[in-house]
């Protein structure tokens, strides 16, 4: 297998009967953001915990940073970063004691001061960990996941309950750790984090690797269109076929996908002022991430 940060080959996982991780292939590279995405029971925490070392494959390959998680080598231990949705952290600790006291468990820590800069906890530095917002606590979290200065940092729905402020403060921490060489690998439930965040995204669904690709890639293969939707006032006239097409109603409003958005606008701006109809909640984008998470993790008949 390669030097990758992470590779799997038909990774499985089963509990009795059932199979919670069927076949999984998964390349990261060293120094990238890897986000894993996934609906709740699709198989994304029991692969994320065999590649922490946590749970052990019933099938197939794995290597983390070269080494097999599951021995639990301590030079593994020692190159990687483990942030969990929560940490348990002496609440009557200041910042910087706390990072210190998970720093003195590696033999070549990164300097605290750096660590504190990192995740934007300066101003913190000296303040009880239980007097903390909810957010400069998830710094913290970072913080000490950062301790031993790891190759690898597990990042596990890292802004879960930010107000939308912290969460960008979140991404602007994330973003530095890519900056430094860090390999990142993520899970999240929020596609604009995901897109913000990631260099490459997959998608799991009953315990299997449906989609596999950067945001742009994924969004892209669907097709090079762009939506455009509106509302129409009560009573007022549909515009023609040759200009709705093919479009859906949306509830209320009427949306339609094209390649050609300049051409569509302008016939159905020409045909509203000609009518005048106003167009409510015009709105023009392309499908976002989002979309396409939602439509491949849609149930059968949902």
């Amino acid at each position: 297998m390669s030097e990758l940060a992470i590779e799997t080959r038909a990774l499985r996982k089963s509990y009795g009967d059932v199979e919670a991780v069927r076949g999984v292939d998964l390349a990261v590279d060293t120094g990238e953001i890897f986000a894993l995405l996934g609906p709740n029971g699709a198989g994304k925490t029991t692969t994320v915990e065999m590649l922490e070392g946590y749970r052990r494959p019933s099938g197939g390959e794995l290597t983390v940073l070269g080494f097999t998680p599951q021995k639990q080598e301590r030079a593994f231990k020692e190159r990687i970063g483990i942030v969990l949705q929560e940490t348990g952290i002496e609440r009557f600790l200041t910042v910087a004691e706390a990072i210190d006291m998970f720093r003195d468990y590696y033999p070549h820590p990164r300097v605290r001061d750096e660590i504190i800069e990192l995740v934007g906890l300066e101003e913190k530095r000296n303040t009880l960990v239980r007097k903390l917002s909810g957010g400069q606590q998830r710094r913290l979290d970072v913080a000490i996941g950062l301790a031993g200065d790891p190759d690898l940092l597990f990042l596990d729905e890292p802004t879960t309950g930010f107000d939308p402020a912290a969460r960008r403060g979140a991404w602007e921490m994330v973003h530095n750790l890519k900056e430094l060489g860090k390999t990142v690998f993520l899970t999240t439930h929020y596609m604009e984090e995901a897109q913000d965040l990631a260099d490459r995204v997959a998608i799991i669904v009953g315990g299997r690797i449906v989609a596999e690709g950067s945001p742009d890639e994924l969004v892209s293969s669907r097709g090079n269109f762009t939506r455009v939707a509106f509302r129409l006032p009560a009573g007022a006239p549909k515009p023609p076929p040759a200009i709705l097409g093919d479009g859906q109603a949306v509830g209320e409003r009427l949306a339609l996908e094209t390649t050609d958005p300049m051409r569509l606008l302008n016939g159905l701006t020409s045909w509203a002022i000609a009518e005048e109809v106003e167009l409510e909640d015009l709105t023009v984008m392309k499908p976002s991430l989002e979309e396409i998470y939602l439509e491949l993790t849609r149930s059968p008949g949902s």
